[in-house]
């Protein structure tokens, strides 16, 4: 396996890996108590989120242009609303019920839910988008792999990075996007002049 291999699956399986190890330290509610924790986590995490946006649009690389375009698009949306997500209903909200400002966090909290659902739903087309390239490149044995990843962007629309149904949907996003590739890696040398993949 080549360097340039060995580094597209770290590039698709370490950010949801660490977001999954973070979320099992999750707390589930918001509390005086849990404020700090909550605040410090998502300033941690902030960078990690937008990095879920590169696998869908690795995958699709070397598809036409409105397909690779269309996942990209989607990506930043992605990045955008769920960056927004991360700001107000975490570090936001965590430093107000840090500072006793704990009657504010519903404003910031609600606002937040909004661009973390319009985010994660760009995700999820995203998700839909890459999986359906790998499975028009590779056939069924995509199918699995393409089946994780889905159900891993739906458990993050669903259930953030909450344990236990958001921690397992970054481990399905992980262990999908790594199935992709391996089956467009085994496609691309099973088919002389195909399509590029990954």
């Amino acid at each position: 396996m080549t360097a340039r291999r060995i580094l597209l699956f770290i590039a698709v399986a370490l950010p949801p890996l660490v977001l999954a190890a973070i979320g099992v330290t999750h707390p589930t509610t918001l509390t005086a108590a849990s404020a700090e924790y909550w605040r410090n986590l998502h300033i941690a995490s902030l960078p990690l989120f937008p990095l879920l946006a590169f696998a869908p649009w690795l995958i699709v690389r070397g598809s036409r242009p409105i397909i690779v375009w269309s996942t990209g698009v989607l990506g930043f949306v992605y990045a955008v609303g769920y960056t927004g997500l991360d700001v107000l209903a975490g570090i936001g909200a965590g430093g107000l019920k840090l500072d006793d400002f704990g009657e504010a966090t519903g404003t910031v909290f609600d606002l937040g839910n909004l661009f973390g659902r319009i985010g994660a739903a760009a995700f999820v087309a995203a998700c839909l988008l890459a999986a359906g390239v790998a499975i028009y490149r590779a056939g069924p044995s995509a199918v699995l792999g393409g089946l994780a990843v889905v159900v891993g962007s739906l458990l993050l629309l669903r259930s953030h990075i909450y344990f236990p149904f958001g921690v397992l949907g970054q481990v399905l996003l992980a262990a999908g996007w790594v199935a992709i590739l391996v089956v467009l890696d085994r496609a691309k040398r099973s088919v002389v002049g195909g399509d590029q993949v990954a």
